[in-house]
């Protein structure tokens, strides 16, 4: 009986000792392969910071003061009427130059909206004789003051432009003169570009409508209606 017992455990020794050796195999069997079988599985996608900063920009601004001058070429028509001399056109041309000053303001990155004034010198004259009547008009110079609405693309400005118009009005006839100040309208659209962050170049055109001035001349009465078309280039100094 006793060597039975002691047979029986010698044999369950040897049993158990194989299966924690194959145990013991299998793990280290299992723990190589795990990298490989890793690998192969479906990789979580990597995270990154989204968050979004824009680069600085590298439009022009165009808000801010500015000043300049300008140097162009304007038409007139002058209509005049009287008694002694009937009704007459006077149409001549002439340099016009000044200075304008101004402040846009940026409504949108696109959108520019501004003030202007101008003062420019005129060179326009004539002489008709009509009837015997030596008849003189004349317009030395001329002023605005106007709003500005426009388009920015970038380093260029397209605009329109309307307002109040300011000019000198002369009549001569036979050494009788008389003079005076005109208020009419203005409007006009023009094209401005950026040389640098500072400087500007603009070409533009305008009209001028001044209305009908009556004058007393020699006891006679004189009208006169002033308009008057110009071309110009100026350029701007922006602060």
């Amino acid at each position: 009986m006793a060597i039975r017992t002691s047979f029986k455990c010698r044999l369950e020794y040897k049993v158990m000792k194989r299966l924690a050796c194959a145990a013991i195999a299998a793990t280290v069997s299992v723990a190589g392969l795990a990298p490989s079988y890793a690998a192969d599985l479906p990789q979580a996608a990597p995270t990154y910071d989204t968050t979004y900063e824009p680069a600085p920009s590298g439009r022009f601004d165009w808000s801010g003061a500015y000043a300049g001058g300008s140097l162009g070429w304007v038409w007139s028509g002058f209509d005049t009427t009287s008694s002694p001399t009937g009704s007459f056109d006077h149409d001549t041309n002439g340099f016009s130059g000044g200075v304008h000053g101004g402040y846009n303001f940026a409504i949108t990155p696109n959108i520019v909206a501004g003030v202007e004034l101008d003062f420019q010198m005129t060179d326009l004259y004539e002489n008709t004789v009509r009837n015997g009547v030596n008849v003189k008009t004349s317009s030395a110079w001329n002023s605005s003051a106007r709003a500005r609405l426009g388009y920015a693309m970038d380093r260029f400005l397209v605009y329109g432009t309307a307002g109040l118009a300011i000019a000198d009005l002369s009549i001569n006839a036979n050494g009788a003169s008389e003079d005076t100040t005109a208020l009419g309208w203005t409007a006009g659209a023009g094209v401005e570009g950026a040389i640098s962050n500072n400087l500007t170049a603009r070409v533009e055109y305008l009209y001028q409508d001044f209305g009908r001035e009556s004058f007393t001349l020699g006891g006679s009465k004189y009208r006169a209606d002033l308009d008057t078309s110009t071309v110009r280039f100026g350029l701007s100094y922006k602060f």
